[in-house]
């Protein structure tokens, strides 16, 4: 009798075990076919998506167009199509991030900007305008053709933060095409070699504590995005004016720099100062506690003279860093004559020191400053007669 309960509870357990089995087997069948459908193909699609952007793309690319000095290894992002979008002023396409490589990164030393291993860098580029206003110049055809045949090491991304459809004034659709911008300028300065500026270009609101918590905000996506490129400098505030002091300007910095350095310790960063960057001597004796710090000095040639170079001369004697992210060479509005004699004794100054100078504008604004006649609605592929004699000015200056 034993015998016989023995073998009943081995033969139940059995079964209870092939039913448990049987669940476990049967799962998928209980999902309606819909959701399964949708969890292969989203499967198969991330499979297919990361093979395609990591391998086939890059593959191909990689040997076109290639530019001087980059790592071989160096791979270009896919071209045509995001060119093309970028020319029609319209929304972008965000861009998949280059993996970084080939770019040395850059530091302080005393007054200059140097690699790594103590080598003077001397940053030299331009600067575009508005980027909701003229869009179209960020694309990879452009920034080759500044690079190669221009002379330029740098592209300065500007971005207002008041104005018309500025980042904290327009719409979130504005600020989503804004970024999307940006993230296609930073890619394709980091595909060709370039180092490249993110601007917080504040001017209208004068103050840049006015819209420090938006600030903070968009550093801290923007710095954590950008961590791992060797490339990327950060402008936290454009032109302080309107009577913002250097200390406005400094208890700003203090605020906004620590939300960098959480995710980007050694970038440099551009800290404005008042007067729309020209009272750089104020830094004296009184300088943002991070040692990957520089100082803007902007200048108009036929406006600011001898007594805004000896604002730049003070700063250099007590070992204040400066660079030029902004100048042109008519007056103050952008506009007006241009004075050669004044903008040849800027640029002797400016090479005699290894200052680094970022001209303004990538534009056809029909402006002195612009850098194409207001004819000329090209974004890429310049020819001489396209120039400004702005622009013509600059190509001789190397």
């Amino acid at each position: 009798m034993k015998k016989i309960k023995y073998t009943a509870c081995i033969l139940m357990l059995s079964l209870l075990v092939t039913a448990c089995n049987k669940r476990s087997v049967m799962n998928d069948m209980w999902m309606p076919k819909e959701a399964v459908s949708q969890i292969e193909e989203s499967g198969e699609n991330k499979t297919q998506n990361k093979t395609e952007s990591s391998g086939e793309n890059k593959t191909e690319n990689s040997g076109e167009n290639k530019t001087e000095g980059f790592s071989e290894n160096k791979t270009e992002n896919s071209g045509e199509n995001k060119t093309e979008d970028s020319n029609e002023n319209t929304s972008q396409e965000q861009t998949q991030p280059p993996v970084q490589t080939g770019i040395k990164p850059l530091k302080v030393t005393g007054t200059k900007i140097t690699d790594y291993d103590g080598n003077v860098v001397q940053l030299r580029g331009v600067s575009t305008h508005g980027l909701s206003w003229f869009p179209g110049y960020v694309n990879k055809e452009a920034f080759t053709q500044f690079k190669n045949e221009w002379g330029c090491n740098i592209i300065r991304l500007a971005m207002y933060t008041a104005e018309y459809n500025g980042y904290c004034t327009g719409d979130e659709n504005n600020k989503q095409n804004l970024k999307n911008l940006i993230d296609n300028g930073v890619n394709y300065a980091t595909e060709l070699g370039m180092y490249v500026i993110i601007d917080w270009h504040i001017l209208n609101d004068c103050n840049p504590h006015t819209y420090k918590e938006e600030s903070k905000r968009f550093f801290a996506e923007i710095s954590a995005k950008y961590k791992d490129h060797t490339n990327v400098i950060y402008e936290i505030c454009n032109e302080p004016n309107g009577g913002t002091s250097w200390w406005d300007v400094k208890s700003y910095a203090e605020e906004v720099i620590p939300v960098i350095r959480a995710n980007d310790p050694d970038a440099i960063i551009i800290v404005g100062t008042p007067t729309w960057s020209q009272d750089v001597d104020h830094v004296v004796n009184n300088r943002v506690n991070d040692p990957n710090v520089v100082y803007a000095l902007h200048f108009y040639a036929a406006t600011h003279t001898d007594w805004i170079r000896n604002k730049l001369q003070t700063a250099l004697n007590n070992g204040i860093p400066v660079i030029v992210s902004e100048f042109s060479i008519c007056d103050a509005s952008g506009n007006g004559a241009i004075n050669y004699n004044e903008a040849s004794k800027w640029i002797d100054m400016i090479k005699q020191n290894d200052m680094g100078y970022i001209m303004w504008n990538l534009s056809n604004k029909g402006e002195t400053s612009a850098f194409f006649n207001s004819w000329c609605q090209k974004t890429s592929g310049f020819t001489m007669e396209d120039l400004s004699e702005t622009a013509k000015w600059f190509l001789t200056v190397r």
